[in-house]
């Protein structure tokens, strides 16, 4: 009889932690839920994915845009034209390209114009491949060389450009391809196109190991500051939202802080699901090319200086009249 007792009290002590269990499961999923549910989802047009915009992925992976209550939908959308005009056509709530694309905009006379809140990179981010191996290479090497630039009005290839006028080379003398579309310019250097081309990592570094190029220089470093890339959205939007943008901001903000103070191997370890098709190490060396040529932003503030620096060459190659205001266009959601 104590025996059959000792086993009723045994199953009824293993039912009773079987309800206890999935009762606590169940108030786990109560807990959880809502949260989920009030997160609020914001739409990014990403003009490429590349370790370039590294604070960009360190406030994914870490989770800052969800401690600011904000699920992100990247949407990579080759090309700042396209992605300004997925901002205009409502399909995404904000872009993420070069400043010049809202500049474009507002010329056009759109009354929703697009304004920058933040930006996150202030120098260019590619790398000029030869498809010859070049030791000491000078700018000077590309005179009379076919080399890929991307879309001609775009900022990879205004800010080649701009390079060489500061390195008093006469761009007349080099056979810039303009013809090639941006997300193309791996595929058609491979394809045999040019001598030298124009790109951004991954892109760079996997050719050179493919033994398809090598990487003989940096446009940013031969080129001036400027906000090379930032985040923008139509004047309405940031109007109605501000709360969003100020949220959003912030979580760039720590990405920055994060990217700039910490190894670049400990960042490429937490942004790696982004890269799922790159070594760690690989990675690794991007982010430190990047760190050590200055390219990201201290802050998400966009000063007048860089962005009147934009201006000077977008009106020396004739691709605006006259200089834009600056306060209209940007509007800081980050303070000091």
């Amino acid at each position: 009889m104590k025996k059959i007792l000792t086993i009723i009290i045994t199953v009824l002590l293993v039912v009773a932690v079987i309800i206890f269990g999935f009762h606590k499961i169940n108030i786990n999923k109560k807990e959880n839920t809502p949260k989920e549910e009030s997160l609020t989802k914001v739409r990014v047009a990403e003009v490429t994915h590349s370790s370039f915009y590294t604070p960009l992925y360190v406030a994914l992976e870490k989770g800052y845009f969800k401690d600011e209550g904000l699920d992100i939908e990247l949407l990579l959308t080759p090309g700042a034209d396209k992605v300004s005009a997925a901002v205009l056509s409502n399909d995404v709530d904000i872009g993420f390209a070069g400043a010049e694309s809202a500049i474009y905009v507002y010329n056009e006379q759109e009354s929703d114009y697009l304004q920058i809140f933040s930006g996150l990179t202030k120098r260019d981010g590619q790398f000029i491949v030869s498809r010859e191996k070049i030791t000491d290479f000078k700018l000077e090497d590309l005179i009379g060389k076919e080399i890929l630039v991307g879309r001609e009005t775009g900022m990879p290839a205004l800010n080649f450009l701009n390079a060489l006028k500061q390195n008093n080379i006469d761009i007349d003398k080099i056979k810039a391809n303009f013809s090639v579309e941006f997300a193309a310019l791996s595929g058609s250097f491979i394809g045999g196109n040019g001598d030298f081309v124009n790109l951004f990592e991954p892109n760079a570094t996997t050719l050179e190991q493919q033994k398809y190029g090598y990487v003989v220089a940096s446009v940013g470093k031969l080129s001036g500051e400027v906000p090379y890339t930032t985040f923008y959205a139509r004047r309405s939007y940031i109007e109605k939202h501000s709360d969003i943008i100020e949220k959003f901001t912030k979580a760039i903000n720590k990405g920055i802080n994060y990217t700039l103070t910490k190894d670049a191997k400990v960042v490429a370890k937490d942004i790696i699901n982004q890269f799922p098709d790159t070594d760690v190490d690989d990675l690794s060396l991007m982010i430190s090319r990047y760190k050590e040529y200055d390219c990201f932003l201290e802050s998400p503030f966009v000063s007048e200086e860089l962005f009147t620096n934009l201006e000077d060459f977008l009106i020396d190659f004739d691709l605006i009249p006259d200089y834009v205001p600056y306060n209209k266009l940007v509007n800081n959601f980050y303070h000091d």
